[in-house]
């Protein structure tokens, strides 16, 4: 095996270079290394990338980038049962600690002490080789290309956020942001029954891309109040009372303001979109509407395994959402056409020798 684990190294704002790192060696007789072959750009990735920073997360020390990555296991410990050297697999990103009682109620998604690929001090995938316990691999049936497992990663996100708002079969739902992350939302509550899925975005060509993939509708919001843009899409698209779940996976605050007031009463919210820290929120109607207001944050059990079932089964389809590929040594233009918001989903390939 090589001695060597090129990688992709993020040492400050649009400061990044290639390094050769020593190839990691199994911590646990349950670890697996896999030879990376495709990582998805995400839009955190750029935000380091361009900030050095998200929230907390800073960026202090060299920091190898990306996480939604899929490859081939290249070595076991003695212990691992569940894969074996060849195994194409979907890489779940975060190792959380497995004892606190997060953890332990299920929700290990919310442990605070996730190791999260990309997330200082950890470092990501976009590497040679990657490091993780067997359990957090997921295997691709042969009819799947690494590709679309590269994708599992976003839409586990989207399984989720749909999971917090319990989608129903017959569901009319409003999805703020036709990015990656939104329009899987709509392929995911689709899957789940919802008859009714509006896409809002301020930019046409993403709205187009969301009639023609999984939306029954699109909304392209004005400049006017939140108020009044709530009032158009509730009549434009003949929701009655208001839609009976909005999903903001935008983080933008006219968004969020346009979905509380767009909700009907008893509606549920969910804010899978990360924007500024503060915001001004219509809490009033929040409280008189008593909506069904939550959080989502990644993933958490079950969700990378119902994505790659979604993916195989054909109940969803990823690759229309692939709209380049680059090599790893062109990985800084990737970064460059994700900011200026060129395509859907920009992948990278391995290192090839």
């Amino acid at each position: 095996m090589p001695e060597q684990n090129l990688s992709f190294v993020l040492e400050s704002p649009y400061k990044v270079k290639f390094e050769d790192r020593p190839v990691p060696e199994l911590s646990s007789p349950h670890d697996v290394l896999v030879e990376i072959n495709w990582t998805g750009i995400c839009g955190s990735d750029v935000h380091y990338w361009t900030s050095g920073a998200i929230g907390k997360f800073i960026v202090k020390d060299p920091m190898v980038l990306g996480h939604e990555s899929s490859g081939v296991i290249s070595k076991v410990g003695s212990e691992v049962s569940t894969v074996k050297v060849g195994d194409r697999v979907a890489l779940e990103p975060g190792v959380p600690c497995r004892r606190c009682e997060r953890c332990k109620e299920g929700k290990y998604n919310l442990c605070k002490h996730m190791a999260f690929a990309a997330t200082p001090p950890f470092d990501g995938t976009l590497a040679k080789f990657y490091m993780l316990p067997e359990d957090f691999c997921y295997k691709l049936p042969d009819h799947m290309s690494l590709e679309e497992g590269a994708l599992v990663e976003p839409l586990s996100v989207a399984v989720h956020i749909v999971k917090q708002a319990q989608v129903k079969p017959g569901n009319s739902i409003v999805v703020f942001g036709a990015g990656p992350v939104g329009l899987l939302c709509g392929a995911v509550a689709k899957s789940f029954g919802a008859n009714k899925i509006i896409a809002v975005d301020i930019q046409q060509g993403r709205l187009d891309f969301a009639k023609n993939y999984a939306a029954t509708g699109i909304f392209m919001p004005s400049k006017a109040p939140a108020e009044e843009n709530a009032e158009r899409l509730i009549k434009e698209h003949d929701l009655g009372d208001g839609a009976d779940i909005i999903i903001d996976a935008s983080g933008a605050e006219p968004s969020i303001q346009t979905g509380i007031l767009a909700l009907r009463d008893g509606g549920t919210y969910v804010q899978g979109g990360m924007g500024k820290n503060e915001i001004t929120y219509p809490i009033m109607a929040m409280c008189v509407k008593e909506l069904n207001v939550r959080g989502s944050f990644r993933y958490g059990s079950g969700d990378y395994k119902l994505a790659v079932d979604l993916i195989a089964s054909g109940k969803i389809s990823v690759k229309e959402l692939i709209t380049g590929k680059v090599s790893f040594k062109e990985a800084e233009q990737a970064f460059q056409d994700v900011k200026a918001g060129k395509g859907i989903k920009i992948l990278i390939e391995g290192v090839k020798e």
